[in-house]
């Protein structure tokens, strides 16, 4: 009998009673084919991997990390819950030793849900990770994080939520946004005041193999991680790389798939992204789960498998190897970029214009972050969607200085009821949410 060498846990989910749609490409048979996979290839009889049924989150889960308009209810579904539960059961046998590494195959998705939530952005309502790893650290007490998004797809809704967070390292590769939705993750965005050099963006061009992505997690991802010393790595796993997938343009496969798994060395691995139903999730799949588990996965390829077909150019490769020179200097230089930043102990703005692409909703966002060289700064965030709300929201960090606490209870309790339709704060110190006027 084969026998993992590392303990791995696994959640299925595939949310039977939400669809965007019967023929949307984010529907139930994304895990469905992987599901049957998983179990013809038998490995529930190895050793060490175990399934396990999810949980659903609370309301206070969920409320930790959104300011959801205009209450949670509106904006998810109890598959919202369930999704977000099973990366919450994943993460909870991780931390009581009960596995030592976990995957949780789940749907919805969820990286492109912000802070400020007023309906679905690419495909996403809440992000599951996020509610996943507030929870940890409430529950468990973990401090910095380590999320590395290999999702095609820039997570821009884990960037915006961790934006100000010096204790969570976010790192998305994923395709160039000039030719893919969302249109963002260049190397520039570096983080808030607070957390400059904590986001990190590996944008690669199109057509990028196996050999590029390696390259990535190899030369760029662990180095960094290796100085950010996280106590968790968490990895956002979308498999819309695939060279099959309908909705995007690279030529990653399942050997390359678990070859970055096993270089990468997750604690937690969470699905997102890949709408290659058939051809390419029940392998891609297979490959992490024995990567996980640190079994051979060497024979695990696609029926249409062939590295030359889907080798990536030369001027791919220079091109990559000279933004990860470029990712790397801003790394090593974040401390000195950090310096001249004017007014370090001030208050920052930052104007949004957002577009729901699944909702058709636009919002409108004005963001002050409180400067401070003791905590991740008070937050307050002024949000109007063309849906007519007018919301408040205010973030107390969960490590806030006094000053800062006492700057968001100040925001929070002057605001004018007359001038929005709700008022929030998150106070992450002592793990509240309020709201005005109450409902």
């Amino acid at each position: 009998m084969l026998r993992a060498k590392h303990r791995t846990g696994l959640v299925f989910f595939p949310a039977f009673d939400w669809a965007i749609s019967p023929t949307h490409p984010e529907r139930q048979e994304r895990l469905l084919y992987t599901q049957d996979q998983i179990f013809e290839e038998g490995l529930f009889d190895i050793e060490g991997i175990t399934e396990f049924k999810p949980d659903l989150v609370t309301l206070k889960d969920i409320q930790r990390v959104h300011f959801c308009v205009p209450d949670v209810w509106t904006v998810t579904t109890e598959s919202h819950f369930i999704s977000a539960g099973g990366a919450k059961t994943i993460g909870m046998a991780v931390l009581d030793q009960r596995i030592d590494r976990g995957f949780a195959l789940v749907r919805p998705p969820g990286h492109h849900a912000m802070r400020v939530v007023h309906g679905s952005r690419g495909f996403c309502n809440i992000n599951i990770e996020a509610v996943m790893i507030e929870y940890l650290r409430q529950a468990y007490g973990i401090d910095k994080v380590a999320i590395v998004d290999t999702d095609c797809h820039h997570g821009d809704g884990t960037q915006d939520i961790y934006w100000h967070d010096p204790d969570t390292l976010f790192i998305s590769i994923h395709q160039d946004g000039r030719t893919l939705y969302p249109g963002s993750g260049f190397p520039n965005e570096l983080g808030g005041v607070n957390a400059i050099g904590k986001t990190i963006n590996i944008p690669l061009p199109p057509h990028t193999s196996e050999e590029g992505f390696l390259y990535a997690i190899q030369n760029i991802v662990l180095p960094i991680l290796d100085d950010f010393k996280p106590d968790i790595i968490i990895n956002s796993a979308g498999q819309d790389n695939h060279y099959t997938d309908p909705l995007t343009n690279m030529n990653f496969s399942a050997q390359g798939y678990a070859k970055l798994t096993a270089l990468l060395q997750p604690d937690i691995a969470v699905l997102e992204g890949g709408y290659a139903i058939e051809g390419a999730l029940p392998y891609v799949n297979v490959g992490i789960v024995l990567a996980l588990a640190g079994v051979d996965f060497s024979r695990v390829k696609e029926p249409d498998y062939d590295p030359e077909r889907i080798r990536q150019s030369a001027a791919v490769s220079r091109t990559i190897a000279k933004i990860g020179e470029d990712v790397l200097e801003l790394w090593e230089q974040r401390d000195e970029i950090h310096s001249q930043i004017p007014d370090r102990t001030g208050i920052h703005e930052r104007q949004r214009r957002i577009f729901y692409d699944t909702d058709r909703i636009f919002e409108s966002q004005i963001e002050w972050i409180k400067a401070c060289p003791d905590c991740a700064g008070a937050l307050r965030i002024d949000s109007n969607s063309d849906r007519g709300l007018h919301i408040l929201a205010v973030h107390i960090p969960r490590k806030a200085c006094r000053a800062c606490k006492d700057l968001g209870y100040q925001w929070y309790a002057s605001a004018k009821p007359k001038r929005f339709d709700m008022i929030f704060m998150q106070d992450r110190t002592e793990d509240k949410f309020l709201k005005r006027p109450p409902p």
